[in-house]
């Protein structure tokens, strides 16, 4: 495979892992549409919904970094397989699941899977591109996550209106077959010729800190931020990923290198990242409220109503008009253009909104086209400022951050509105108030991480 031209099958081969990321994105709403039938048919109770959900984020958030790595020394197109058959497997016994345990294990089990896909995806299209059309293809995979965004309410809506609660799970299992083929046949082995030794006590570390920092995170909200089992969940995570970040940095062959952070690229796009995730995950939370409560329509109606959002995501990156802006105006600038227009997006839908739909949908345009100049942009900033061969882990990283961003999204914003409606506003009112906040978020993520990748610039120039 020459560097210069990328690998012949590359399109190919992108739309292949393009349907795996697309089937693990549409599982973390999917459910979400099927709490009223799992609660009915199941006789699931509040904790049994709540970790069908939680189990599948935890275990996926927690082993990100960890099967990053384990795909740059075993091999990613391994890794890509073990996460479609674990996936596939997962989701048979999860649709055929008679109880609450059954499905909850299944889910987790799906979580493992999700965490090899979510990661081996984005560092197999960095491995096949040349350099100069990774924006493009990174613009695809982004605009591939806006479609699980918007989707899942969808299909998981048309299937429970025509089949059991199963049915949202064994739908995945044609796509998990399907895509083993593929990449079986189409997908080029790649990984670190150095073959580094496996980093076993920091692999453990990261997964028990990240785990229960996602686990206080979503905690908080129903269980209280002074509950002892948010504490104790957050002084494990402090524990946890204090002794990661101290071991990484003695370790002769780190899983996560300490070193990274020195390159204002990288640190440029994480701090970036970690705030635009923040604001835009709490944001789009509250907005499905919004809808529903505020503008009276049903789940389905607010997904469809939530669609021009992904949709103008997919077409600005599909047809590679965002990969042109960005290479016209450079990371910086694209960056902080993006953050400028979702910012917008979350003013307009909580100020110009006047109880009709027509300032939402203003708003869920640019909120699209903000998206679509900036994440790939953020995207490619990580995943460019690590060496090719740790693709892996920068994956890892990358995905890492939008878990954490939008889990503390969710639990920030939603306290926002709820001390507006205790401290006497409407539900509009507060609703509005949770908007704002996350635009204050995505507009100073936007301007920090394109000021620190302008300062990098300059000092490698």
């Amino acid at each position: 495979m020459s560097v210069t031209q990328g690998h012949p099958r590359r399109w190919l081969i992108l739309g292949v892992i393009c349907l795996a990321q697309l089937t693990v994105l549409l599982d973390n709403t999917v459910l979400n549409v099927a709490i009223p039938s799992l609660t009915r048919e199941l006789h699931a109770a509040t904790s049994d919904i709540q970790w069908m959900i939680n189990a599948y984020s935890l275990v996926q958030s927690g082993l990100l970094l960890t099967a990053g790595s384990a795909a740059d020394r075993y091999g990613r197109k391994k890794m890509l397989i073990t996460g479609l058959a674990l996936f596939g497997t997962g989701s048979l016994v999860a649709g055929l699941a008679d109880s609450t345990g059954r499905l909850i294990a299944a889910r987790a089990g799906m979580g493992i899977g999700g965490a090899l896909l979510m990661t081996t995806t984005l560092a197999v299209a960095m491995q096949i591109f040349a350099p100069e059309e990774q924006p493009k293809a990174i613009g695809i995979w982004s605009a591939v996550n806006a479609l699980g965004f918007a989707g899942g309410p969808l299909i998981g809506g048309f299937v429970l209106d025509h089949f059991w609660w199963g049915a949202i799970f064994l739908i995945n299992i044609p796509v998990a077959v399907l895509g083993l083929v593929a990449v079986a046949v189409l997908v080029p082995e790649s990984k670190n010729p150095r073959g580094d030794r496996p980093d076993v006590l920091g692999a453990l570390l990261s997964t028990i800190g990240m785990a229960s920092l996602v686990y206080a995170i979503i905690s908080g909200p129903g269980h209280g931020w002074t509950s002892g089992r948010v504490l104790v969940a957050a002084a494990v995570a402090l524990a946890g990923l204090s002794a990661f970040a101290w071991w990484e940095s003695r370790v002769d062959e780190p899983m996560l290198d300490l070193h990274f952070f020195r390159d204002r690229r990288f640190t440029g796009a994480v701090a970036g990242a970690v705030l635009i995730t923040f604001g835009m995950g709490g944001a789009l939370f509250l907005l499905t409220q919004h809808l529903q409560f505020v503008l009276g329509y049903g789940p389905l109606e607010a997904g469809l109503r939530t669609a021009p959002l992904a949709l103008t995501v997919v077409a600005l990156n599909f047809t590679g008009i965002s990969a042109k802006w960005s290479a016209r105006l450079g990371t910086p600038v694209s960056i902080a253009l993006g953050m400028v227009l979702m910012s917008a997006g979350l003013v307009v839908i909580a100020e110009v909104d006047t109880g009709g739909y027509a300032g939402t949908l203003l708003g869920l345009l640019l909120i699209g086209a903000g998206c679509a100049v900036a994440n790939p942009a953020m995207a490619h900033a990580i995943m460019s400022a690590i060496p090719p061969e740790r693709a892996g882990v920068g994956a890892g990283v990358n995905g890492t951050l939008a878990e954490f961003g939008n889990g503390l999204g969710v639990a920030v914003l939603g306290a926002v509105l709820s001390s507006s409606v205790a401290s006497g506003q409407s539900l509009s009112a507060g609703l509005g108030s949770g908007q704002l906040v996350g635009a204050v978020a995505v507009l100073l993520g936007g301007f920090v991480a394109a000021g620190l990748l302008r300062r990098a610039e300059r000092v490698s120039a």
